[in-house]
């Protein structure tokens, strides 16, 4: 059974950067779709990002696209979120989430994924 743990998580200015990683332990991601989510306070989680370990597809949802990039090393067993120019409305607690067999593509987030990180806390200041 995989296992994932998160990181890089922090506090940050607004325009400022994060890379939050999420590492595969107890197997790989192989066969594994990875899925990025995030919880601010008081609203529902939100899917933000998707990578196939199968084809390396990507997705990112609309509060994501041109300033967010997801990634694989999957000689690292690991998958990584690069938030470029950040807002305040970033904050959140992001979890990784893994999902064997699942299609990377619009309406990924709706699924429902087996394996989850315990989050990483990002907050963006104005």
């Amino acid at each position: 059974e995989v296992q994932l743990v998160e990181s890089g998580g922090g506090s940050v200015q607004a325009g400022g950067s994060l890379r939050l990683s999420c590492a595969a332990s107890g197997g790989t991601f192989e066969g594994y779709t990875i899925g990025w989510f995030r919880q601010a306070p008081g609203k529902d989680s939100e899917g933000v990002s998707c990578i196939s370990s199968t084809d390396t597809s990507t997705y990112y949802e609309d509060s994501a696209k041109g300033r967010f990039t997801i990634s694989s090393d999957n000689a690292k067993n690991t998958v990584y979120l690069l938030m470029n120019s950040l807002k305040p409305e970033d904050t959140a607690i992001y979890y990784c989430a893994a999902e064997p067999g699942l299609v990377c593509g619009k309406g990924w987030a709706s699924y429902t994924f087996d394996y989850w990180g315990q989050g990483t806390q990002v907050i963006v200041s104005s």
